[in-house]
């Protein structure tokens, strides 16, 4: 038999790089700014933001991004996703630009936000052009590369952001985009081809404007829980306001003749188990990586570049095996490439329960390189198998829907693991802090930062409740860890019940049929 002519454009790989140039900006954007929020907190070298405006700062840009996430790649599919990424990269350095000149915290929230509606727009389409400049046999190889370049920038991001800001002013955390952007469009404009829905329909509006406002109020809820605790009503009101929203989302698109997502496709087990798996891994993933920042930075004493450079070994499993996964997955099947990458991220994540604050410190970062590993073989063939049942010109809903899962589900593994390890962490510390004062006694039991301020204006006092803090943070790290390895662990379930096995690797792979959706295959 003849082989089957290949369907990919001719650029594909060289459009492959510039794509990853533009996910690298957006993705790095998440992580870089954590290591800049001691400066921006200073009145003389920073702007003298409360912590307040310090979490507003984060919040406004992941609120905005993952409330538009699923509409933009709706929308690019509709109007082209050429344009959308030209128009997102052009947004994303403007806000780069007035965030990193920004005069007063109220101006860098409001930046922030822009940089949100940039990066929204940016993300799903792609993933989505992948899907259509590449032929279906090489898709899988390519979402590797897409996924470890996602890797890289998550970890490399407070590494590049401690580096500038040895050398230079708060601001070049984020002027080092605008570079990189122009750089992007000029690349975008010569070698992307444009593509969209060739038969759109109608716009769904109210679909849209659904999956926005519960997007938005969902991971609004989730965040305000997770920096202020979950026992306040407003939080419960936006949570469950979110997902009520997101309801009558689901039962509008079950009606509606000209849907924004078919929500039937979570009757496919392709599409499905794959998309559950993404938010279980993101959640345990963004929870350890949160805890892991304060371990290195606060329980170990390094400084935030040296912290960068001990989550480097994550990344390089990233580079090293994400590539490769898509060649695993046609000689073992995903289901069996995506359950080791579990077993190995369930495993480093149940390790750091035994991590203290003397352990040999190349251990955390072997654990990190595990890790890494482990989910350089659980995303690229979840993400193949979520855009292989959406036909090419549908690819930005695929896109759109496993991006917002995956911010989603990274802002409640944060908020959650988060809140787990305060709760430990001031029950544990609470016999060591009861003969302090009242004000100091409440700093130093809210947080381990808050015990290191408290120990500067202790003098001979200070190391003991340093190591009470150190001792109370390390058993609450323990909690989480178990948690998330829990949650990877309940993965491995889903892998091994729903993920389907050896790919279709013809050039016309078929989406989900109507018997599939129908829920009868």
């Amino acid at each position: 038999m003849e082989p089957h002519e290949n369907t990919g454009h001719p650029r594909r790989w060289a459009i492959l790089g510039v794509l990853v140039i533009s996910l690298l900006v957006v993705v790095l954007d998440n992580t870089i700014l954590n290591v800049a929020l001691r400066t921006l907190a200073d009145p003389v070298h920073g702007l003298g933001a409360s912590q307040g405006e310090l979490e507003w700062a984060i919040n406004s840009y992941t609120l905005v991004f993952a409330g538009l996430l699923f509409t933009f790649g709706v929308l690019g599919d509709r109007l082209g996703r050429r344009r959308f990424l030209i128009l997102g990269l052009a947004l994303f350095g403007l806000a780069s630009l007035l965030s990193a000149y920004a005069q007063d915290p109220a101006q860098l929230i409001a930046a922030r936000a822009l940089m949100g509606v940039g990066g929204a727009a940016i993300m799903p389409v792609t993933l989505s052009i992948i899907s259509n400049v590449f032929d279906p046999r090489e898709r899988a190889k390519a979402i590797g590369v897409w996924a470890g370049a996602v890797g890289l920038a998550v970890a490399i991001g407070p590494v590049l952001g401690g580096a500038l800001l040895e050398h230079y002013w708060w601001g070049s955390v984020f002027l080092i985009n605008v570079p990189v952007v122009v750089l992007g469009v000029v690349l975008v404009a010569v070698l992307v081809p444009e593509s969209r829905d060739p038969s759109p329909g109608r716009v769904d509006l109210l679909g849209v404007l659904l999956s926005v406002v519960g997007l938005v109020a969902l991971t609004y809820g989730i965040i305000d829980g997770g920096e202020h605790g979950f026992g306040r009503p407003q939080v419960w009101v936006a949570i469950v306001g979110g997902l009520a929203v997101l309801g009558w989302f689901v039962a509008h698109e079950l009606r509606s003749d000209h849907p924004s997502l078919d929500v039937r496709l979570f009757r496919v087990p392709r599409f499905a188990a794959p998309v559950a798996l993404v938010g279980l891994v993101f959640f345990a993933a963004m929870g350890v990586m949160f805890f892991g920042a304060f371990y290195l930075q606060l329980v170990r004493g390094y400084s935030p570049l040296e912290s960068g450079l001990l989550f480097l070994p994550f990344a390089a499993a990233q580079l090293i095996f994400a590539p490769r996964s898509a060649a695993m997955v046609r000689r073992y099947g995903g289901r069996t490439v995506a359950a080791v990458g579990l077993l190995l991220t369930t495993i480093a994540l149940a390790a750091f329960v035994f991590i203290d604050a003397d352990t040999p410190i190349w251990i955390f970062s072997a654990l990190g390189f595990v890790q890494g590993a482990g989910m350089a073989n659980i995303m690229p063939p979840a993400t193949e198998s979520i855009m292989s049942a959406l036909p090419r010109e549908k690819a930005g809903v695929g896109s759109a829907v496993s991006n917002t899962i995956r911010q989603v589900a990274g802002a409640l593994g944060v908020a959650v693991l988060g809140s787990v390890l305060s709760a430990v962490y001031r029950d544990q510390v609470a016999p060591a802090v009861a003969a302090l004062p009242a004000p100091v006694r409440d700093a130093a039991r809210e947080s381990v930062s808050g015990a290191y301020a408290v120990a500067d204006r202790l003098g001979p006092a200070a190391p003991r409740l340093i190591d009470a803090a150190n001792d109370s943070f390390v058993s609450a790290m323990h909690w989480a860890a178990g948690i998330s390895a829990l949650v990877a662990a309940l993965g491995m379930v889903i892998v091994l019940r729903w993920m389907p096995g050896r790919p279709v690797v013809a050039p016309d792979a078929a989406p989900a049929t109507e018997r599939e959706l129908a829920g009868t295959a």
